[in-house]
This record gives structure tokens, sequence and C-alpha cells, in this order.
């Protein structure tokens, strides 16, 4: 099975960007805990903090992969674009949250990705990825 975690802006700051909130961790030390956690899954990783990139990597594996995990970050709340990208591929996309979205800013409980997203994890820090990854094991 191939999975590719794909994190939009300012994730690459975990571990210093807003502890309180996100956590002390980087997600390079946490997506190694996933990979021999999860020894059976083939698992990528992708960060950008451009749009259109998100949208590039999101068609490029979109047609091949086993699935997505999708945290757009703060695009969540604003691109329409890579909500149409998620719509246009075939590979089953959960989109993952590391804070509970919906207990922020009211700006922040619009999501143009949920719509066409397999399901949405959010709210459980860093494990709402491992919670995603294991829907793909069900």
């Amino acid at each position: 099975m191939k999975v590719i975690i794909i994190n939009g802006p300012n994730l690459n700051l975990l571990g210093k960007r807003e502890p309180s909130i996100y956590g002390s961790e980087s997600f390079e030390d946490y997506f190694n805990y996933l990979k021999e956690k999860f020894p059976s899954i083939d698992l990528d990783y992708f960060q950008s903090n451009v749009e259109g990139e998100l949208i590039n990597k999101l068609q490029e594996v979109g047609f091949t992969y086993n699935g997505i995990l999708l945290n757009a970050a703060a695009y969540t709340h604003t691109s329409i674009g890579i909500g149409d990208a998620v719509k246009a591929i075939t590979t089953p996309v959960i989109e993952v949250h590391i804070s509970n979205t919906m207990a922020r800013e009211e700006f922040r409980h619009q999501s143009y990705i949920s719509p066409n997203a397999s399901g949405v994890i959010l709210g459980f820090g860093l494990k709402s990825y491992e919670l995603a990854l294991q829907s793909f094991l069900l």
C-alpha cells in the first residue's frame, strides 16, 4: 500500500510554531515514527508553502497512490483550487488537521476540501495522522 502525506503552509515549522497549539515535535521526527509504526505502508511525504505546488502534487499522485493524507493548513479555508484537485483525482483523500479547527476562529470552520474528502480527522494533535493512516488499513 502506497500512501502520501501532503502538508501545506507553515507545517514545516512544526516543533517551533505555536507549540501550545501544534506541539513541540517536528514533523520530520513524527514522520519517522509513522514509518516505523506502519512498516506495511510505503509512506511518502511532501510539504509546500505554495498552493500550486500542492495542487501539482495531488494531480501527480492522485491516480496511482492508494491513499493521501492532506493537511492543507490555511489553504483548507481559502483554496477552491485544492478542493477541486481533490475532487478531480481518484485516490481517496483523508483531510487531516492537528488542531480542532471547529474550536478556533470562525473562518477556520469552512473547508473547501471536506466535501470531496473520504473523511476528516481533526483535533488529535499529530496523532490525527496516525488515525488517518489506520483508516486505510481497515
